[in-house]
């Protein structure tokens, strides 16, 4: 898996969006398996060539969730650099408007990365093991105050 990853991901900059979506106390997250370790993070993906972020940002999330969404204010921005990899994502705040919560699919990989995703209590999160969250978790103390964060974080 860690040879696709760095095959379909590897060796150039990634530009990324990624959506928080909130619900009654929980976030949503995608538990990814795209290492040999497991990951949760936010919804979202790469920016494809002429499209707009917001557009992008509404297309990731009917693949790997099955919702709809606006997209709402822009609230950080990360960046990873594990060679080979390296990404820029740009998290914004964003809203459910319809579709159906389920489990969906990166087109770009041939095997089946995204195992589950779902809304978490942060209450939840808060006792998880921070390495299966996406990195941006380890600049809060709790996990719910990802909303609170501004500017540009190195990860």
């Amino acid at each position: 898996m860690i040879n696709t990853v760095h095959e379909i991901y590897g060796n150039r900059l990634r530009l990324r969006v990624c959506g928080v979506c909130l619900h009654d106390d929980q976030v949503l997250l995608v538990h990814h398996r795209i290492t040999d370790t497991d990951l949760w993070m936010p919804p979202g993906g790469g920016v494809e060539f002429g499209e707009s972020m917001t557009d992008a940002l509404k297309r990731e999330f009917l693949e790997e969730t099955g919702l709809t969404i606006e997209v709402e204010e822009l609230l950080f921005t990360c960046e990873f650099i594990q060679l080979p990899l390296h990404a820029v994502e740009l998290f914004f705040k964003v809203k459910a408007v319809g579709g159906s919560l389920h489990t969906g699919y990166d087109p770009e990989a041939t095997d089946a990365i995204i195992k589950e995703v779902r809304f978490i209590p942060w209450h939840e999160l808060a006792g998880w093991n921070p390495h299966v969250l996406h990195g941006i978790f380890r600049k809060v103390s709790h996990p719910g105050q990802i909303m609170d964060l501004n500017g540009y974080f190195k990860l």
